[in-house]
């Protein structure tokens, strides 16, 4: 592995304590409710942070480790960082800003411009390449320290939030771009997002932080299939019940049990899409074995579809995905009392 990490800050109230490894050409999406700790593992890769526990590598070198009183700081690390608020240089211009990186590693002058140039015009700001920071918008400045930190030559990317400032339109754009380097990209990449599906185009693999704790980690695909706390659930966007499992049914720890296909036993979570979740005015007739009443609490609308929060006081709330033609013949809008069904085979059971 490239990158070793096991990074253990304190920080006012924030305990840090996060282990993970990185392999050559692998770009890992952090993800984590606000406070978790995504921007202090940063600021603690890159040098800015100074450890209380545990250790960094990279390459085989070690960067940190309290234990053995080593620390390298961070303008001797091969590290490129883009912060969250840019960080640009206010005395330089984009295009020296941009070539700062390669300079400080011994480029000359006329290459380093000539290079920076290109990433400017890459991410479609080399008009401004004359510019200093404080005459581009929050959009051009984030453009210039992403094209500073990928033309650097580094070993170790540090991307906070790298496309958050850019409207739809340059997101798409710009993402492409990044998504473009990346691709190429031989050292390690860590991409701080609250994006779902920015960071599923971007990273192959997740390592999930909450409370300054790696709660799951594991690649894309497997994280959204199997989430294993209720953020990780809402960030993908599927209900996560948790209970114990008994032959075909699970005794859900919010009240209530709900059937599922094939047996097993002990604790599990079970993951339901919100489009399984059918929702009715009246009771249902049919044979769907998970058959509740509740009241429609709250709605979300997503395009063409609504989500429908239902609540019961007897089991777990669900979210419900339905058209927005059954809003309508529902009077989803008005709130109320419904009734949800959900058929068995629908139900996703995974290990607790």
């Amino acid at each position: 592995m490239s990158l070793v990490a096991d990074v253990g800050v304190v920080l006012g109230d924030l305990h840090l304590d996060a282990a993970f490894d990185v392999a050559d050409g692998e770009v890992v999406a952090v993800v984590g409710p606000n406070g978790s700790g995504k921007t202090t593992l940063l600021r603690a890769l890159a040098g800015l942070v100074p450890l209380a526990s545990g250790r960094i590598e990279l390459d085989g070198t070690l960067l940190d480790e309290p234990r053995s009183a080593t620390w390298v700081p961070p303008e001797q690390r091969s590290v490129g960082f883009v912060f969250q608020d840019y960080v640009l240089f206010p005395h330089l211009s984009a295009v020296d800003n941009v070539a700062f990186g390669a300079r400080c590693r011994g480029v000359d002058r006329r290459r380093a411009a000539a290079d920076a140039r290109s990433w400017l015009e890459r991410f479609a700001v080399g008009d401004m390449a004359g510019c200093r920071p404080a005459a581009l918008s929050g959009g051009q400045a984030q453009r210039v320290a992403l094209a500073r930190a990928l033309a650097a030559p580094t070993r170790l990317l540090l991307l906070d939030e790298p496309l958050a400032a850019l409207d739809a339109a340059a997101r798409a754009e710009v993402g492409a771009e990044l998504r473009r380097h990346l691709s190429g990209f031989a050292g390690v990449c860590l991409i701080v997002t609250h994006d779902p599906v920015e960071a599923m185009l971007l990273a192959r693999r997740m390592v999930v932080l909450e409370a300054g704790r790696v709660t799951q980690q594991g690649s894309s695909m497997d994280v959204a299939r199997a989430p294993r706390s209720t953020w990780v659930a809402e960030l993908v966007g599927v209900n996560l019940l948790r209970g114990r499992r008994s032959g075909d049914g699970i005794h859900l720890d919010g009240g209530g049990r709900l059937a599922v296909t094939g047996s097993g036993a002990g604790e599990v979570f079970a993951v339901i899409h919100p489009h399984a979740v059918a929702v009715h005015r009246a009771r249902p007739e049919g044979t769907p074995r998970n058959v509740w009443a509740g009241r429609a609490d709250s709605m979300e609308l997503l395009g063409d579809r609504a989500r429908v929060r239902v609540v019961s006081a007897d089991r777990p709330p669900v979210v419900a995905e339905v058209t927005l033609s059954a809003v309508a013949e529902l009077d989803l809008d008005a709130g109320g009392d419904v009734w949800v069904s959900i058929k068995a085979t629908e139900v996703q059971v995974h290990p607790a």
